[in-house]
């Protein structure tokens, strides 16, 4: 008895001692703040060294544009095309492509150019490279004739020819700076309603054709502009917009990392 009332006049004693402990860890405890830190967030330093050299480089692709944008100003006086998408018309910023239309006699022609698949001479060919071959026809048009031709710049372009809601003429063609060359040659049949394809009829290989069907059809697309004239400054035009295609990255890169 004398052992039990020992017992609990000393466990009434520590209870003064666990009040405060009790009640400290009651109280609310601030949550962790996993990589928290006192100090503001700031931009890493290289982000503004970043953003100078990119400034360097727009400032670089601006002064070669101002000399491409003098050359492709310089439009053809005789050539039949309106420019679209080009300084009055907006093209489209982002855009790969310009598109040329005209009328001819009730016909609506347009030329499509994209620099997708530009080709330039500044890139050495490799040693195997084979040296490419074309027919042409002689200065004196007596005969037909096949050459061999240096790697020069190109660039692909679509002419479509439409007279009313029919049929469509589809020349495929390589533009040189000296001639246009007719690649592929077909006629497209309208669909029968809005949710179908057009249908081509690409026919006989172009090189396979007669060879006066071929020099009356290269005649048949300079009647109606497509000329060298025009290709060469559809190829500085293209040169043009690639490097404003590149300056529009640039500045939106530049943005980006400004934030």
């Amino acid at each position: 008895m004398a052992l039990f009332a020992a017992a609990r006049r000393a466990a009434t004693s520590t209870l003064p001692l666990l009040r405060p402990l009790a009640a400290a860890a009651a109280r609310p405890q601030p949550r962790s703040m996993p990589f928290s830190s006192s100090a503001p967030l700031t931009k890493p330093a290289f982000d503004s060294e970043l953003v100078r050299i990119i400034d360097n480089a727009i400032n670089d692709a601006e002064e070669e544009s101002d000399g491409d944008q003098d050359r492709a100003k310089e439009i053809p006086n005789n050539s039949p095309f309106k420019i679209f998408k080009f300084f009055k018309i907006n093209y489209g910023e982002g855009s790969n492509a310009i598109t040329l239309t005209r009328t001819y006699h009730g016909e609506k022609i347009e030329l499509q150019v994209s620099m997708d698949s530009l080709e330039s001479d500044d890139e050495p060919e490799p040693a195997t490279a084979k040296v490419k071959c074309e027919k042409r026809w002689t200065s004196d048009e007596s005969e037909y004739e096949e050459i061999q031709v240096p790697s020069k710049s190109s660039i692909p372009l679509t002419v479509t020819i439409s007279k009313g809601d029919g049929q469509i003429l589809e020349f495929s063609c390589t533009a040189h700076p000296e001639e246009i060359v007719i690649d592929t040659l077909s006629l497209m049949q309208p669909p029968e309603d809005d949710n179908n394809e057009m249908i081509a009829d690409e026919g006989p290989d172009f090189d396979d054709l007669d060879e006066s069907l071929q020099k009356a059809l290269n005649k048949y697309l300079e009647l109606r502009g497509i000329t060298p004239m025009a290709a060469k400054f559809l190829q500085e035009y293209m040169i043009y917009k690639e490097n404003e295609e590149y300056l529009l990255w640039l500045r939106k890169l530049k943005d980006f990392v400004s934030l």
